[in-house]
């Protein structure tokens, strides 16, 4: 008798530890898993729902399923603001929820040493090592934490230097010697990508695929990418994840053979055996008759479809897994295009969509203004924690995707190059500032910095910006006649060279009417100076006002 009860409470000690564990299991489930994907120089045109995405009679002008669905099912963000608009530094404020100004990489410090303490955001903010990121906080929470596509913003100094003798432009990734050393190389990226937070790194670009250092290997791989995360998926489907996939697209290069008429076997670790299989088959093939069959054929819409693809397969694999119901998935295009590398609303504004099974409460339109910063703060906060509030220079946005009272951001801050920005009340102060030596600069001085920078340029196969040592200097990049990033600016923009610029976006978007010497706005000017030196003095290096 005492034996049949002894065995009788094993059995239920043993029922009841299984239980408790399915409710932990169940539990930890609760936890929505994330996908974040950050497109590449996208175009406001290039999203069906914007204006400029249809055409005069209203058909649109891409054809992407899968945005479509983000944007008929999700939440657009139709006031998205980046702080930084070029690639590394939006990506720096997208990872880590802080302005690029805080980058603590030693490339970046010893450039605001060279500029006389003043931070010059350019692609230079990477991520140190010891840094916290999405991957860092997520890992905290019990995530499983991937990397996939394109890096550009974590410190790897094996890819820029210290990874031995790099190959020339025109290596032969065949080569044993060549593909030894692109072996090692992306290794230690993969390594040093885990360092920061990250349990899964792979299918990775370094740099943009003309910037990897082999010509033969310069070529867009979409399906590889997307390979990366429905591998990631697949690999961690039991437990909450956070998915961080950057593609390369659509950033050049774009002419078709070296993008969607590409070999699938090519990419940055060398020529695989076999190439993936994850989007539609035959790749060109697929996309070809895609496109003419819906009436974009010679519209080069190809590459716009094939970023499109990738996003739809891993929508296909969370649902194939079980898992997409209870998977938030952002869509961001890390900045604007029409003016990329300056400040200006054609570089500041961007676009971004959230999506959940079932919605959000706030309809499929949000128009608080939101930063890049706020994303990694915002979807701690939808995946319950409570630890890292504080961490930040961005701010949840949660409440307001809830339908619920949002305060909201009463200004917003922009940086990058030699200038600083701030919007507030419709009105826009903005201001280039560049160190005394480079004012002083002889004619001589001029000439040796243009020269070295056209040579840089020439070195990637880039045609010269400028020939003019009296040009007036960019924005982003100090040298006569602008950079290459902020060239449209530099040629379009009324008032680039002024140092001082005031503008009230409410009558004038375009910013053409600078108002900085207008007495009338005098109140504007002083508290917008005030509230621009409120950011500049939270943050790392001085900025004159």
């Amino acid at each position: 008798m005492l034996k049949s009860i002894y065995l009788s409470l094993i059995v239920l000690f043993f029922v009841g530890c299984k239980t408790e564990n399915k409710k932990t299991a169940i539990s930890e489930k609760k936890k929505p898993n994330i996908v974040f994907f950050i497109a590449d120089d996208m175009y406001p045109w290039m999203f069906n729902n914007t204006a400029e995405g249809k055409d005069k009679d209203g058909k649109p002008l891409n054809l992407t399923p899968t945005l479509d669905r983000m944007a008929a099912e999700g939440v657009w963000l139709e006031k998205m603001k980046v702080v930084s608009p070029v690639c590394t530094p939006s990506r720096y404020n997208s990872l880590t929820g802080n302005y690029a100004s805080r980058a603590k990489n030693e490339a970046f410090t010893g450039f605001t040493e060279v500029n006389d303490g003043q931070t010059v955001i350019q692609w230079n903010s990477y991520i140190a090592p010891g840094e916290k990121t999405m991957g860092t906080y997520f890992q905290d929470l019990g995530y499983k934490t991937g990397f996939v596509g394109k890096n550009h913003i974590i410190e790897s100094l094996s890819q820029v230097g210290d990874g031995g003798e790099k190959p020339e432009l025109d290596a032969d990734p065949n080569d044993p010697k060549v593909l030894e050393g692109l072996e090692y190389r992306y290794k230690e990226l993969q390594k040093d990508i885990k360092k920061s937070g990250f349990d899964y790194a792979d299918k990775l670009y370094h740099n943009n695929p003309n910037w990897l250092g082999i010509r033969a290997l310069a070529y867009q791989n979409m399906d590889w990418i997307a390979e990366g995360g429905v591998e990631f998926i697949d690999k961690y489907k039991e437990d909450p994840f956070l998915l961080y996939i950057a593609s390369t697209l659509p950033h050049a290069p774009l002419q078709p053979k070296v993008s969607w008429q590409a070999d699938r076997r090519i990419t940055p670790k060398g020529i695989l055996k076999n190439a993936p299989t994850v989007l539609p088959q035959p790749p060109v093939k697929s996309l070809q008759e895609r496109i003419k069959k819906a009436g974009y054929e010679g519209t080069s819409r190809e590459n716009i479809l094939w970023l499109d693809d990738a996003v739809t397969a891993l929508f296909n694999k969370l649902e194939k897994e079980g898992v997409l119901d209870n998977t938030i998935v952002v869509f961001f295009n890390d900045h604007g295009q029409n003016f990329k590398g300056t400040l200006y609303e054609g570089g500041v504004n961007s676009q971004a969509f959230i999506w959940k099974k079932g919605g959000f409460k706030v309809g499929s339109k949000m128009t608080n203004p939101v930063s890049n910063v706020d994303f990694l703060p915002t979807l701690l906060d939808l995946a319950g924690d409570t630890k890292h509030k504080d961490s930040f220079d961005g701010k949840s946005f949660k409440s307001a995707l809830e339908g619920k009272e949002f305060a909201g951001r009463t200004s917003m801050y922009h940086e990058l190059g030699y200038a600083r920005a701030v919007v507030k009340d419709g009105f826009k102060y903005y201001a280039v500032r560049y160190p005394k030596w480079a004012t002083d600069y002889t004619l001589e001085q001029r000439k040796d910095t243009l020269a070295k920078y056209t040579k840089f340029r020439e070195s990637f196969g880039e045609h010269a910006i400028s020939d003019n040592p009296k040009d007036p200097y960019g924005q982003l990049e100090m040298v006569p006649g602008g950079g290459g990033a902020e060239h449209n600016a530099y040629l379009n923009h009324p008032n680039f060279t002024a140092s001082d610029q005031l503008y009230d976006l409410k009558n004038d978007p375009e910013e053409k009417n600078n108002l900085f010497n207008d007495p009338k706005y005098a109140e504007q000017l002083k508290m917008l100076k005030a509230e621009l030196n409120s950011y500049i003095s939270s943050l790392p290096g001085k900025f004159d006002i």
